[in-house]
């Protein structure tokens, strides 16, 4: 299999990473992107600015690639929209790889040549058979290892406290969104506009939305928000403030409590969306397994994170935690029922491998259903994938990151108990938040 690429799925942050990676260490990536530019994604999210600086969503090997061609990197301490972060980084990363990177190519199958995943024979002596769909028809691509880093951002979780989508949640599909508003565009900010909104979740993107419909509030005295949790309290869901040790993401939680604080936003906490109905004027009801509802509501955005789509990978031996559907080395380090990302010790290819030796899932996709991940876990991941695959082991195993601990530590709010679920790993956060819950 010498002369087979390493195929990598995803021409986001992390699989131009993988293909970086691999390229300096004398392997030859092959990306396989089934959007038309690098950073498909991001570009949906293009208006957030990230938490995280210049010097830290830059890889490592990504960024030495791009300055021998003359890229300068921008400001280290800047932060960096979404769409900058494709613009000035993703993209000419990709324009670099050059051919190494296919646009409009769809990975929808993976599986050993001439097997499916119940054969043993001769199994680990065949490469990948990487099925593609493009504009021009189907093809298979050989591979002598396959990273996904495809994400997940085309799964969002549904509104329902389930798991599954409540009942009614289809019928309101033009009142719901699963992604951050961006209010600067005047269509949008149209339909929010004197509005009751729901903001449902409790992690970064939540508290984003609910800084930025905030904004809106506080010159629209007609608009009103409420922010619905799931967790039994709102307890660290503002994060770490000041003892966040990524200073965009600790005031990120100072706005959105400061918005609370002010009156600009009713919480309601335990609250499981169990259906949504339609009121008079197509307005919406939204009842929670426990029976409490929160009426008149006319949008709801919904950010509740994410989950892995694992369908097309279903002839590939995977060994998955049953609860989190990550990696089961990698599944005890992310436990959203346990840890903050800061907590997270930072993990490689020896947490990522499956019994189907040369896959790797690998980016968002290897959290599975956890929260909190960071590009520069992404970034450490690829480069010990990256360093296996080439023979280098003891590069393999070895930890070359440090993550920014959150200021807090414990889960990610899939509690009951009234604190939110404040205590976790390494004892209880600092302080405890409850807020009446209107009725």
């Amino acid at each position: 299999m010498g002369g087979l690429p390493v195929v990598v799925a995803g021409a986001g942050p992390v699989g131009l990473a993988a293909a970086a990676q691999l390229l300096e260490r004398g392997l030859e990536p092959l990306v396989l992107e089934r959007g038309e530019r690098a950073g498909a994604a991001v570009a949906e999210w293009n208006h957030v600015r990230l938490f995280s600086a210049w010097s830290e969503v830059v890889d490592p090997a990504g960024g030495r690639l791009l300055e021998a061609a003359g890229w300068t990197c921008p400001d280290g301490a800047g932060y960096p929209t979404g769409r900058e972060w494709a613009q000035a980084y993703l993209q000419p990363l990709a324009d670099v790889l050059g051919s190494r990177v296919r646009f409009g190519a769809e990975v929808v199958g993976v599986a050993r040549r001439g097997r499916d995943r119940v054969v043993d024979s001769g199994r680990e002596d065949e490469p990948f058979s990487v099925h593609v769909r493009t504009a021009e028809g189907e093809q298979r691509v050989l591979a002598r290892a396959v990273i996904d880093a495809s994400g997940t951002w085309s799964t969002p979780n549904p509104l329902g406290g389930e798991g599954l989508p409540a009942m009614g949640e289809h019928a309101a599909a033009d009142r719901i969104v699963y992604r951050v508003p961006e209010v600067a565009d005047d269509r949008v900010r149209a339909r929010y506009a004197g509005k009751h909104v729901v903001v449902a979740g409790s992690g970064h993107s939540a508290l984003t939305a609910l800084v930025a419909l905030t904004g809106m509030a506080a010159d629209d005295p007609g608009m009103r928000i409420t922010w619905v949790l799931r967790r039994g309290g709102v307890g660290n869901a503002f994060g770490g403030g000041a003892a966040d040790q990524l200073p965009a993401r600790g005031a990120l939680g100072q706005r959105a409590r400061e918005a609370v604080e002010a009156g600009l936003v009713s919480v309601v906490t335990g609250f499981r969306t169990e259906a949504v109905e339609r009121e008079a004027a197509g307005r919406l009801a939204l009842t929670s397994s426990a029976g409490q509802r929160v009426t008149a509501v006319d949008e709801v955005v919904t950010l509740s994170g994410f989950r892995p789509e694992l369908g097309w990978l279903s002839e590939v031996r995977l060994e998955l935690d049953p609860t989190l559907q990550a990696p089961v080395r990698l599944a005890p380090l992310v436990d959203p029922n346990v840890h903050s990302c800061g907590t997270v010790y930072p993990h490689g290819v020896k947490e990522l491998s499956h019994p189907d030796d040369g896959f790797y899932l690998a980016g968002m996709k290897s959290y599975g259903r956890a929260p909190t991940f960071l590009a520069r876990t992404g970034y450490e991941q690829v480069r010990s994938i990256a360093a296996a695959l080439a023979g280098d082991h003891e590069a393999a195993e070895r930890v070359e990151l440090v993550l920014a601990e959150t200021g807090v530590c414990g889960g990610a709010g899939l509690f009951d108990e009234p604190d939110g679920g404040t205590s976790g790993c390494c004892g209880p956060a600092p302080e405890v938040l409850t807020f009446s819950v209107p009725r």
